[in-house]
């Protein structure tokens, strides 16, 4: 309620400023002239006028192409750094006399203008939204474009998205939300369209997925994005710790009385906009998801999560070319060879026979193998250990799905969140990037 007061006065303010500075009837402008809107914008305006400019700049940024966007990012990337001349002067005083006050001006003084332009274009009706989406756009040119001139530039606009999204999506201002079937159909739609890890084929299937008794779906939503879910997590309530994704997601299945549950299992979690990449809050849902399920179902103790292993198979491709030099043994080698033969096929059947050897590869490449800074090769790995999960399992032959075999050859794992370890797994992770795992995955690299 208090949100849709404060964007309906946002509303009549900007309809407001309009009217009085004639912004809104101004022929749409280029991107060399959206650019020098945003000078304007920092240049210090009445409330009612920078607003109007502001939503004027992103209706005209939201109208573009894709060739136009990329121009006023580049713009804004470019133009838009401190100012030289005010940060000179904070660079002297503070050499003249280092003190808390001169660090305080210089610090002041260092900020690109870019970072006050987008705290300045956020205060817009819908200002938020618009700004996800610009990232998003951001994201998408970096990508196309590392090798460019403007690309160092860029890079520095998305460091300044991320600096105001890490403080304006923190866990302070984020809701939790069980998503069922009663929720709206708009954000329902959303979650089918979301869904990353095990895509949800129609209605049905979203119906079995939050309908059943034995089944839960949280989401975290923003106050600025009432009906865009952030990050979303499902949860099937179970009796044991599953081997398979296959019986989770079955159409005929006999739902299990939540009563009888003991296990919690978070097997599908999804982030939803692309915007938002980098900005961690999916460390904050798991926990708050196991705190809700264990005041909501006193039964469950257990707490784990049913997840692929998606660089499992690039990585022991790259491995098995290193030939002796990688960490891969002949045996090891050789199974590779055969699950990735030449003309691109991969066999389930070929990949059951070879499930012992599949377990040992997985657990060598999850316990050693090595990406940027020393930390674990697989994202999926990187975040739940960091969030204090333990590797309690390997389960080949659990994912039959053509993206399952793709990624790892079908082997899914599971990580434990033992509610009496979570910190302390969390801190020996972070700080001496130590691996917590049960003894029988490590009984597997020996097999």
């Amino acid at each position: 309620m208090a949100g849709g007061i404060l964007s309906d006065l946002l509303a009549r303010v900007t309809d407001a400023g309009r009217a009085i500075s004639g912004i809104g009837d101004a022929e749409p402008p280029t991107p060399e002239a959206l650019a020098g809107l945003c000078a304007d914008l920092l240049g210090g305006r009445g409330e009612a006028t920078g607003l109007a400019l502001a939503a004027r700049i992103l209706e005209g940024y939201a109208g573009f192409g894709t060739a136009e966007r990329r121009d006023v990012l580049r713009r804004i990337a470019t133009g838009f750094g401190p100012d030289a001349a005010r940060l000179g002067a904070a660079v002297a005083e503070w050499q003249a006399a280092p003190g808390e006050a001169a660090a305080r001006a210089l610090h002041d003084a260092a900020e690109p203008r870019s970072q006050h332009l987008l705290r300045t274009l956020n205060r817009a009706p819908g200002g938020t939204a618009a700004l996800v989406k610009m990232r998003e756009d951001l994201i998408a040119f970096l990508r196309a474009e590392r090798e460019a001139p403007e690309a160092g530039a860029l890079a520095a606009l998305d460091s300044d998205f991320r600096h105001l999204f890490a403080s304006w999506f923190n866990r302070g201002f984020l809701e939790l939300r069980s998503i069922d079937w009663n929720t709206s159909a708009s954000v329902l739609e959303k979650i089918i369209a979301y869904e990353a890890v095990h895509a949800i084929q129609d209605w049905d299937d979203l119906r079995r997925r939050v309908a059943a008794p034995d089944r839960r779906l949280y989401g975290f939503f923003h106050p600025a994005l009432p009906g865009e879910p952030l990050i979303f997590v499902e949860v099937a309530l179970t009796d044991a710790i599953p081997a398979a994704i296959g019986p989770i997601l079955a159409q005929e299945r006999q739902p299990l009385d939540p009563k009888s549950a003991t296990t919690a299992v978070f097997y599908s979690i999804s982030n939803c906009q692309v915007g938002l990449r980098g900005i961690s809050f999916g460390s904050f849902l798991i926990k708050q998801v196991v705190e809700e399920l264990a005041r909501e179902t006193p039964s469950v103790k257990v707490f784990v999560t049913l997840s692929p292993v998606p660089g499992l198979r690039g990585w022991a491709l790259a491995e098995a070319r290193r030939g002796e030099a990688g960490l891969l043994d002949d045996e090891l080698r050789a199974t590779v060879m055969r699950l990735d033969p030449p003309d691109g096929s991969i066999d389930a059947v070929q990949a059951a026979e070879d499930a012992a050897r599949l377990g040992r590869l997985t657990a060598l490449y999850l316990l050693e193998g090595k990406g940027r800074g020393g930390l674990p090769a697989d994202p999926v790995a990187r975040f739940h250990l960091g969030n204090g999960a333990r590797l309690e399992r390997v389960n080949p032959g659990a994912d039959h799905s053509a993206r399952g075999l793709r990624g790892a050859w079908g082997v899914m794992v599971n990580y434990l969140y033992d509610l009496d370890e979570i910190e302390k797994n969390h801190e020996a992770f972070a700080n001496e990037r130590s691996v917590a795992a049960s003894a029988s995955v490590r009984r597997l690299l020996r097999a």
